[in-house]
């Protein structure tokens, strides 16, 4: 009898279980990338979602979430973060003037831009450099569900060239050997420096030859992984695109021929504007940058913003990057702004955070949509960010991800 009654408990133990696990959530509307749904009914099964429709039946014993008053969207994705860059705020210090710290420091304190970043509903950012593997581990605690943070592909250590440095005979060996290392580290993508250019300094000028970013890329596709270039000018730009590169950072400056070579290449390109009117507002009270840092800036800033500008227009695929670091988590989509000015309509900027992203990464039939057999990646806003996209920049009330609720702002 009692072992009759243990086997009973355990079975409605079960039961319950599996019906926690299922989720209504109730839309005024849903924009699930690509179409508006009013009343629309999201069912969530454990992570993933089973059903969207308008007006929907609720399964019984589910979970119901009523977000009527709010859009929900999808989950939004943040191509170019450096998540693990720590500062605590304190005026009295500078985030470029941190002390050493054990890696292991490094990830626990990065949870709290791991907290920012989805509460300004980004569920998945790809990282673009990190040292020690601070952001290898810092995704596998995510994964592990260890850690309560955005989903994460990642690039480990970026590369530079090995030209002149010492004891390196063959640069191209070199830079084979390294990249074969970053992705055997259990790096994602693989990030090279192509140019100068970070935080104060807006030089553009190329540092890695096309050689060595040829090398790069084959030994990277070769091995089933992507590569993503930095170059903050246009010769650098230039080369990555003849090389092959994946996705494109910062360039500004680019010529009309190479933006059509990237186009025809269906390259990706993340102009990450609003990184450099961050360093901007930031310039005085928190790096205290030097005399005429500001105006540099703001020079860099209109010309990055032209070059997106009609490389748009040109037919390149842009993508939303914040290049976030410090303070400027919580910021992640301010690009979206800068989107919409340069002539995108707020869904194809929308799509620039959701749908696009997904394909860059290879995941299009499991991030950047909310449908069904996807990851339950979805955002609640108060407003239409169809209407107006400051409500996805400011107006995130409340994040899913994976299935599990991790902001509710309500």
């Amino acid at each position: 009898m009692r072992i009759k009654l243990f086997l009973l408990t355990l079975l409605l133990t079960v039961s319950a279980n599996a019906n926690a696990a299922t989720k209504a959530i109730k839309f005024g509307k849903l924009w699930d990338g690509h179409r508006v749904i009013a009343n629309a009914v999201v069912i969530v099964e454990n992570d993933n979602v089973q059903s969207v429709t308008a007006n929907g039946s609720i399964p019984a014993g589910a979970e119901v979430i009523d977000l009527s008053r709010y859009t929900g969207m999808p989950g939004m994705i943040d191509a170019h973060t450096h998540i693990t860059y720590y500062w605590n705020g304190d005026p009295a210090t500078n985030p470029r003037r941190q002390g050493p710290r054990h890696e292991a420091v490094t990830v626990f304190l990065a949870q709290a831009n791991a907290k920012k970043t989805l509460e300004a509903g980004v569920t998945t950012i790809r990282d673009l450099n990190a040292s020690g593997g601070a952001d290898i581990d810092m995704r596998d605690l995510i994964n592990m569900g260890a850690m309560v943070g955005p989903r994460m592909f990642v690039a480990g250590g970026g590369l530079r060239s090995y030209a002149g440095r010492p004891g390196v005979t063959d640069p191209l060996a070199e830079a084979a050997k390294q990249a074969k290392a970053v992705i055997d580290s259990g790096a994602d993508w693989v990030k090279i420096f192509g140019s100068t250019g970070s935080f104060d300094n807006v030089t553009g000028d190329q540092t890695v030859s096309y050689d060595e970013m040829k090398t790069i890329i084959d030994v990277a596709h070769a091995a089933g992984h992507k590569v993503a270039i930095h170059s903050y000018g246009p010769n650098g730009a230039r080369d990555a695109i003849r090389a092959g590169t994946d996705t494109l950072e910062h360039a500004t400056d680019m010529d009309d021929e190479t933006i059509a070579q990237m186009v025809a290449k269906k390259i990706w390109y993340v102009p990450t504007i609003d990184h450099n009117q961050y360093y901007f507002e930031n310039a005085d009270d928190v790096y205290k940058f030097p005399a005429g840092t500001k105006e540099n800036l703001a020079n860099y800033i209109q010309r990055n913003f032209e070059t997106a500008k009609k490389a748009f227009k040109a037919g390149a695929l842009l993508l939303v990057g914040s290049d976030a670091v410090y303070n400027g988590f919580g910021l992640n989509m301010r690009e979206l702004a800068w989107f919409v000015k340069l002539g995108m309509t707020n869904e194809q900027a929308l799509q620039s955070a959701t749908v696009l992203p997904a394909q860059m990464l290879g995941m299009e039939k499991s991030l950047g949509s909310v449908a069904p057999g996807y990851f339950a990646d979805i955002v609640a806003v108060d407003g239409d960010p169809l209407a107006d996209i400051q409500v996805a920049i400011t107006k995130v009330r409340w994040v899913m991800k994976g299935g599990a609720v991790v902001v509710d702002k309500r």
